[in-house]
């Protein structure tokens, strides 16, 4: 089930007795306990009935205590524990002597308390017992991390979920610039639909004015200057990035060059180069093809395989790493190399 669906079965009260939200993308699970956590119980329900605990402050005692109440006044109570990844779970010893209450508990849950562990920034162990007595008693949601590729597409459903439009342009440049971290790709979402009209489209003009990207120094132009060999407009941009490295820093942009340079070298291994395979197989919309036909043309095989050991190597070097060179002068360094 996607997190959508298990926010669709909570809406219509179809309740597990335990959920276990876990996996590498924070904004999934945070989505779905933030709705448990705001709409399952009524405001004068939640008094009595909701308890949140924190997994760093939390043992498997305070759990259970919590879990094994029976609600008041409401037909189910709601205990949410948020940080899961920071509890002591307890022992899973084979040892009959040793007791794992919490355990004992999964097994045979109170079906009238609705019991949530959020366990961020990693995955459940699948091999513990633990985890097998909520797969057979309650539910499992994975939140995966969304391949790159695929933020551009989930942008676009995002705004369209809201009542807004994106044109494709705008939606890749967003995802280039802003990464997979999806919790900051919604927020800074949020921010610019709060300034538009509903059923306006996003364009890159509003993205560039609200969010503040440089309309003519960004990343997004800077691949587009190396994928044209444009020297003079790759030195613009790399000197304005040196001049505004807060808003411009080195990591982000080795990134996404990165990125763009493995879709090239994967233009040059695809066989059918059609524009709808090209796509497909580097994991971009259609309109963007042309540009990486055009770097494509540039860069060679044998020059796109160097241009990613160099961007692997500096981005060692921009940690200190045998070198002493600071940031602006390791990418002009850099653009130096990949040019010539």
């Amino acid at each position: 089930m996607s997190a959508v669906d298990i926010i669709k079965d909570l809406k219509n009260r179809k309740f597990k007795p335990i959920y276990l939200l876990h996996g590498d993308e924070p904004y999934f699970t945070d989505l779905v306990s933030n709705y448990v956590e705001h709409h399952l119980l009524s405001d004068a329900e939640k008094g009595f009935n909701q308890t949140v605990l924190y997994g760093k402050d939390t043992d498997v005692m305070m759990v259970l205590n919590a879990s094994k109440r029976y609600p008041m006044m409401a037909d189910y109570q709601v205990v949410l524990v948020k940080e899961a990844q920071d509890m002591k779970w307890g022992s899973e010893s084979d040892d009959k002597k040793s007791i794992n209450p919490l355990l004992n508990y999964l097994e045979n849950p109170l079906p009238s308390t609705i019991l949530v562990f959020c366990y961020k920034y990693g995955k459940f162990d699948k091999r513990k017992k633990t985890y097998k007595a909520i797969e057979k008693s309650g539910l499992v949601f994975e939140s995966a991390a969304l391949y790159d590729s695929k933020v551009p597409a989930w942008i676009e459903g995002y705004v369209a979920e809201k009542g807004y439009k994106i044109n494709a342009q705008a939606s890749a440049m967003l995802s280039e610039y802003l990464g997979n971290d999806l919790s900051k790709v919604a927020n800074e979402l949020d921010k610019l639909m709060l300034n538009v009209s509903i059923g306006q489209e996003i364009n890159l003009k509003l993205i560039q004015d609200n969010i503040g990207i440089s309309k003519e120094y960004n990343v997004f132009e800077l691949q587009t200057a190396l994928g044209r060999k444009d020297a003079l407009k790759v030195n613009q941009i790399i000197n304005y990035f040196e001049a505004n490295p807060k808003n411009n820093p080195i990591v982000l942009m080795l990134g996404n060059l990165n990125n763009f340079f493995t879709k090239v070298l994967i233009y040059h291994y695809v066989k059918d180069k059609s524009q709808q395979n090209l796509a497909k197989e580097m994991g971009v919309n259609p309109f963007f093809v042309k540009d990486y036909e055009q770097a494509a043309r540039s860069y060679p095989y044998g020059k796109t395989m160097q241009i990613i050991s160099y961007l692997r190597e500096y981005d060692v070097k921009s940690k200190g790493v045998e070198s002493n060179t600071d940031h602006g002068g390791l990418m002009k360094e850099l653009m130096f190399k990949i040019l010539h």
